[in-house]
């Protein structure tokens, strides 16, 4: 729990400390779940589930501790990738862009192609 002047005056009154909490679970949870529901589509999905994160961590033990875990395992994927050749980190991001690709074309064939898409976009109509 965070230690400022403010924070130690409304955990002191039990009911609002109880309804601060419960709001800071609710809005961190939606961020969340926004970010969990974006993860395939191009954007910051991941960025998104993080932000929520922090969110939930600064009343939760519990999410503070799996804000750490996936802190120390972003990492170890970062150094892991820089440390490999050229070759395989454009490997790495041929596959991502195929995929986000692959879900872009999938999203676009079920909802349809937005009518502001020009026609000269190679898209399914």
């Amino acid at each position: 729990m965070a230690g400022t002047k403010w924070r130690r005056r409304l955990a002191a009154r039990r009911t609002l400390n109880h309804s601060y909490r419960v709001g800071v679970g609710i809005v961190g949870g939606l961020i969340v779940a926004f970010g969990l529901v974006t993860i395939p589509f191009p954007g910051p999905g991941w960025l998104t589930v993080i932000a929520g994160l922090f969110v939930l961590a600064s009343e939760f033990t519990w999410a503070e501790r799996l804000l750490e875990f996936t802190k120390k395992h972003v990492k170890r994927w970062t150094d892991w990738l820089t440390a490999q050749p050229v070759w395989v980190r454009l490997l790495l991001a041929a596959a991502t862009a195929a995929f986000v690709y692959g879900v872009l074309v999938v999203t676009l064939h079920v909802m349809g192609v937005p009518d502001w898409v020009p026609g000269w976009v190679p898209l399914w109509r």
